[in-house]
Order: C-alpha cells, then structure tokens, then sequence
C-alpha cells in the first residue's frame, strides 16, 4: 500500500490549544504516535507502557496515554504513544475510532462505506 501524508490536529482531551502536526497513515500501525515533546507540552501524561514490534523487526517499549484529535473538523479522544522526535503517524485505531479508511489510490482518507457491529442477535 502506498503512503500518504494527513494534517490533524492534537490537544489535549480537557480542552485548550491545539497543534497541527502532518502525520503520516500507517494502517498497519496499531496506534497513533506523536513525538513526546509535543505531547508533554500539552500537558499530557502517559498512563501506561507497552512494547511494540517495528517493521524492521525490533522491540520497543513507548509510554502511552490518550490525546484529542481532529480531522478535518471532527475530534475524537484517542489514545497515543508518546514517540521518538519528529515522528508522528495515524494508525488504524485512530481510523477506526473515527470510521475513516485510508484511499491509497487517492491519498487521502476516506468514510468507511460499511460498518460491522459482530453481533447477529439471539436465535
């Protein structure tokens, strides 16, 4: 899948100011990652660590918290991982909170057409 680059906005859940930031869509990321520097300097405090595997095959653990994100007008709380300087990508649990699919074709983000819900009732 090609890459592509999306402007989102990141603040912190409580309120006050924003930060536009140029992320790149990474479907196959997990979570969403921001430097952490930009977040601690929206007052945001990491809440748990977990270890993440890279594409290069690598192991390494990231603080983790949550942030709120804009796209395109829309905001959601998200969670996060406090990253590495100049590193800040959206990945697909940041677009499936926001019902979004990435349009490689495109390159950019698109509404999902189709929804699942898993649950098909009580027979």
């Amino acid at each position: 899948m090609g890459t592509f680059w999306q402007t989102v906005q990141v603040g912190n859940p409580a309120g006050g100011d924003s930060v536009e930031v140029e992320a790149l869509v990474d479907t196959g990321a997990d979570d969403s990652m921001f430097p952490q520097s930009l977040l601690s300097g929206l007052c945001l405090q990491p809440q748990r660590h977990f270890d993440y595997t890279m594409a290069d095959g690598r192991r390494v653990s990231y603080p983790y918290g949550q942030a709120r994100i804009s796209i395109d007008g829309t905001a959601w709380i998200c969670p996060v991982v406090f990253g590495p300087e100049d590193d800040a990508l959206l990945g697909a649990t940041t677009l499936e909170i926001f019902k979004l699919v990435a349009d490689p074709v495109r390159k950019r983000l698109i509404p999902a057409s189709v929804l699942r819900l898993g649950w098909g009732g009580r027979d």
